[in-house]
């Protein structure tokens, strides 16, 4: 078990279960080329960005310079709120693929839920994919009944659903709805930014396993069956976040952690978040 495990999406695609994240990350430093190029050299083979990140143009530089042959990269990256609707999406797309310098993306979602437009959104994703375009296609920040509407008339199942998720905000409906309908959970901000890594719970697992809280953190998604990208810049802890596969949380472990859940966000709920922003 290793970064090169993988998970199978429904339409038989073939998945990382552990990527790295590049939110907040600086093009213009370098800073996402550098961080995605250790990741690569760590031996992760996803990475996540999106429009609204502005540093796709990085991670394409990252993605031009490596060696490791393009099938064996995973990498997503995502519509922004305003770039939303049919045309729109299209035109976002093509954006995105001349910054990443790629001819094909493995993964593209539609990254929150724009009320009114997200159905014109995922319209345009099912034409990327049945023009071969996309691997891949699936959504971010979507609620239960954001799904149960889309589903309405899509013609296409998300094989995708990136969510905030960590032990204090777990969403179990969620998680079980997303399992029923074979859509693949995927955690953005899993560590949750390290507020919670002093908790009792986490620092006694972690001193049992002598692993640290965020690879019990990790570990735990893994379990839950939920994808999972954590972000970080500095190669010591990209191999750190990659260190998970070498133990195993019991039952009851699993379900302690489970009993952090707060349903606490860092970031907006998806139907209280400001779309005219």
């Amino acid at each position: 078990m290793s970064l090169t495990t993988m998970t199978t999406l429904h339409n038989g695609v073939q998945m990382p279960w552990v990527g790295l994240g590049v939110y907040k990350m600086e093009e213009g430093s370098g800073e996402v080329k550098d961080a995605v190029l250790s990741a690569l050299d760590v031996g992760y083979r996803s990475i996540d960005t999106a429009s609204f990140y502005e540093n796709e143009e990085g991670v394409g530089a990252a993605l031009a310079e490596t060696s490791i042959p393009r099938e064996e990269l995973f990498v997503t990256t995502k519509v922004w709120n305003d770039e939303q609707g049919y045309q729109e999406t299209l035109d976002a797309f093509e954006r995105s693929m001349d910054k990443l310098g790629l001819d094909y993306l493995d993964l593209y979602l539609i990254h929150w839920p724009v009320p009114g437009k997200y159905k014109e959104s995922w319209r345009a994703l099912e034409k990327l994919y049945q023009d071969g375009k996309v691997k891949a296609i699936g959504v971010s920040n979507f609620m239960e009944h954001h799904l149960d509407d889309l589903l309405l008339e899509a013609n296409i199942t998300p094989m995708v659903n990136q969510v905030e998720f960590h032990p204090q905000l777990n969403l179990p409906t969620l998680r079980q709805y997303c399992q029923n309908k074979h859509i693949q959970l995927e955690a953005w901000s899993p560590l949750a930014r390290g507020n919670y890594f002093e908790d009792e719970t986490i620092q006694e697992l972690a001193a049992t396993y002598n692993k640290t809280p965020a690879q019990i953190i990790l570990r735990w998604d893994y379990q839950h069956h939920v994808v999972t990208i954590p972000k970080s810049t500095k190669k010591h802890r990209q191999q750190e976040n990659a260190d998970i596969f070498d133990f195993a949380l019991t039952t009851e472990e699993m379900a302690r952690l489970d009993n952090l859940n707060e349903n606490k966000r860092l970031g907006p709920h998806p139907d209280e978040f400001d779309y005219d922003a």
